[in-house]
């Protein structure tokens, strides 16, 4: 099995700064892919950041510019810096991965944890 911890969500005020990690676990060969997505009320799940075997990463429109993804295999491992948070980066923030193990390939979600703007 393989289990995400999440955490670096929290409250802050428009302009501000959070720093969100994501921790995989298990029988763990290698990592395919790792990233963000969020979920706001009345929203479908969408892309923030992720990265992907090679270094390629893949952000969201609405992010760029102001988030980095960083990590990968080295620890099974990623963070994101958020930068001039917004209100409208209010969200649940859900981390996601996709790990290769000695037997498959898995996809993997994290509970999600909450990421609130004031303004």
């Amino acid at each position: 099995q393989v289990e995400l911890m999440e955490s670096g969500g929290g409250l802050v005020q428009t302009g501000g700064s959070l720093r969100l990690s994501c921790t995989a676990s298990g029988s763990i060969v290698s990592i395919n892919s790792m990233g963000w997505y969020r979920q706001a009320p009345g929203n479908d799940r969408e892309l923030v950041a992720e990265i992907f075997t090679g270094s390629r990463t893949e952000y969201a429109d609405s992010v760029k510019d102001r988030f980095t993804i960083s990590g990968g295999n080295a620890q099974n491992t990623v963070s994101l810096q958020m930068n001039s948070l917004k209100p409208e980066d209010t969200a649940v923030y859900y981390c996601h991965t996709v790990v290769t193990t000695m037997n498959a390939i898995i996809e993997t979600w994290g509970q999600g944890t909450q990421v609130t703007v004031s303004s």
